[in-house]
């Protein structure tokens, strides 16, 4: 199953979604706030270096190699996530197409990086519901935080209110389950209006599966 088959899928589901009745429509939650997340089950950040932590630089260069000359504003998104959550263990590279109107639907598949757990490709998917209307596709890249073992990143993942920030053409927010914390930086192409709740399931192989 191909990036592009499912990227393919997402905009069809997009257009399914025209049928979705007024009464499903929900008001909008705040939309790309700095405010900081509230109090939450995860642990103290992790500010100091270590051996498997990345630090702002090598975070900063890994983006601008990937995001190439869209990453002007990736520096200042990167400082304020590590200032937010700390410095993560692992961060996801990859690309991500999602289509919604009222309801949406995102996949995406790309690579977890680690210091010294190895490499491992990640797929995800999930709904969304909210005031949001439209499509598009990105390169994301995903700062992961308190991940236990590389397998670990298998599993559903939920929105944290209020986590939501964007600056320079960058759009950050985070996720959480089990004290593991994803924070998801997208830079894309595309008309999305409003803002969206959901959450992204990992899975270790492509699925249609949103759920």
């Amino acid at each position: 199953m191909t990036f592009a088959s499912r990227l393919a899928a997402v905009t069809f589901a997009a257009l399914m979604c025209w049928t979705v009745p007024a009464s499903a429509q929900q008001p909008p939650p705040p939309a790309y706030s700095a405010q900081q997340p509230g109090p939450g089950p995860y642990p103290p950040p992790q500010r100091q270096p270590s051996p498997d932590t990345f630090g702002p630089e090598e975070l900063v260069s890994a983006g601008h190699k990937f995001f190439g000359n869209v990453s002007r504003g990736l520096a200042s998104v990167i400082e304020r996530a590590v200032s937010q959550w700390g410095l993560p263990n692992g961060y996801v590279l990859g690309e991500e197409g999602s289509g919604a109107f009222v309801a949406g639907l995102r996949y995406g598949e790309g690579t977890l990086y680690t210091k010294n757990a190895g490499d491992l490709r990640v797929y995800w998917q999930g709904p969304s519901v909210g005031f949001d209307w439209g499509g598009d596709g990105a390169r994301t890249m995903t700062l992961v935080y308190n991940l236990p073992a590389t397998n670990a990143i298998y599993q559903r993942f939920v929105g944290i209110d209020g986590s939501a920030y964007i600056v320079g053409g960058f759009g950050m927010t985070a996720l959480t389950a089990n004290n593991i914390v994803l924070v998801p930086i997208r830079s894309g192409i595309g008309l999305r209006l409003g803002a969206n709740v959901g959450y992204l399931k990992y899975t270790p192989r492509a699925t249609w599966n949103p759920f």
